[in-house]
């Protein structure tokens, strides 16, 4: 298990629907080592707090294995050609891991890299911003669909990130499970 990337984001307007409205949910790759401390990233913003950062989701991970999916329905739904890929944080996310998906995580589990330990609190929801920054209206639906969510993740010990670490778990109470959990968050 490895993080394959470290994204940041600037709050910017994005076009959803008919409305603008501030999001940071375009993240980019950033260079070498980024600090991370209770409110997750340096330079990282979220435009949205009652959904997004604070304490309990100052971090958000997303799995790489999941890119080729989005990849192939983007190309199918006619919003990128075949071949053109989405860049890691293309979802959103501050981490982009590889070799730990959702199923295999439990609120409470740590991930340890380097000094930085994270927790596992809850999964990520969809929302019409997601559907915004994919490019198509059943974005979120298929994230639900899949529940491929991604996870956010609490700032127990402070530290810098960088892309090419490892990652070690060490499980939590496993009372919990990330992708039953999100399942269950679903509206009906």
């Amino acid at each position: 298990m490895k993080i394959l990337s470290v994204n940041t984001g600037a709050v910017a307007e994005l076009d959803v629907g008919a409305r603008r409205l501030p999001s940071a949910i375009r993240k980019t790759a950033r260079e070498g080592a980024v600090a991370v401390g209770p409110l997750g990233l340096e330079g990282d913003a979220q435009a949205d707090l009652r959904v997004h950062g604070g304490q309990h989701k100052a971090v958000y991970a997303y799995p790489s294995e999941h890119y080729a999916f989005w990849n192939t329905v983007r190309a199918q739904a006619r919003v990128a050609a075949w071949g053109e890929a989405l860049p890691f944080g293309a979802m959103g996310e501050n981490l982009t891991l590889q070799g730990l998906l959702e199923q295999e995580l439990w609120v409470g589990d740590v991930l340890r890299a380097g000094e930085v330990e994270l927790a596992v609190s809850e999964p990520r929801l969809p929302c019409s911003k997601f559907n915004a920054v994919m490019g198509f209206a059943q974005a979120a639906q298929l994230m639900w669909d899949s529940a491929w969510c991604g996870v956010y993740l609490a700032v127990h010990r402070s530290g810098h990130l960088q892309a090419g670490q490892t990652l070690e778990l060490r499980p939590g109470p496993r009372e919990v499970n990330v992708r039953e959990l999100f399942t269950s968050k679903r509206k009906r």
